[in-house]
């Protein structure tokens, strides 16, 4: 996630970009995870999967130049069925339209600390069943390793 701080900012940052999103997301059945590594060495600020399987992947932006200077967000559509940016309330969207943000294939969210609404709806691209496979083994095995810290956090072997 975007690495923007929070304390006596007036601006949003991406923390509550991310939680306004996930608010959204749990009220569309999806359950998420922030910074979930994915196959190639990235890294997504948030992975949802909904109760029939499907995995949404969501990008958050809180400036223009984080935006403009991301190359590596078309590997996260290896990893999803929908992809979404997910920026603050006042962003400049015109970007997201242009073509090399996929906009009949992206979504866009625009959420604050509180909530989240969708503004453009992203395309479904099913993933393949092995693909998906992969990339639910890898969540719930990552939401079981962050509980099991919670309980035990001096247990944990580190993470590579």
């Amino acid at each position: 996630m975007a690495t923007a701080l929070c304390l006596d900012q007036p601006a949003i940052c991406a923390a509550d970009v991310a939680r306004g999103t996930t608010r959204l997301l749990m009220r569309h059945d999806y359950q998420a995870i922030p910074e979930l590594p994915v196959d190639g060495g990235r890294r997504v600020d948030l992975m949802a999967l909904d109760g029939r399987g499907q995995i949404a992947i969501v990008e958050i932006k809180v400036s223009r130049a984080d935006l403009l200077g991301d190359g590596k967000w078309p590997d996260y559509l290896a990893h999803c069925d929908r992809f979404y940016w997910a920026v603050p309330a006042g962003f400049d969207l015109s970007p997201l339209d242009a073509d090399a943000f996929l906009p009949a294939r992206t979504g866009v969210i625009v959420a604050d600390r509180y909530d989240a609404v969708i503004v453009r709806e992203a395309a479904c691209v099913a993933l393949a069943a092995p693909t998906r496979k992969r990339c639910t083994l890898a969540f719930a095995r990552r939401a079981a390793r962050r509980l099991t810290a919670l309980v035990d956090p001096d247990g944990m072997p580190p993470v590579g």
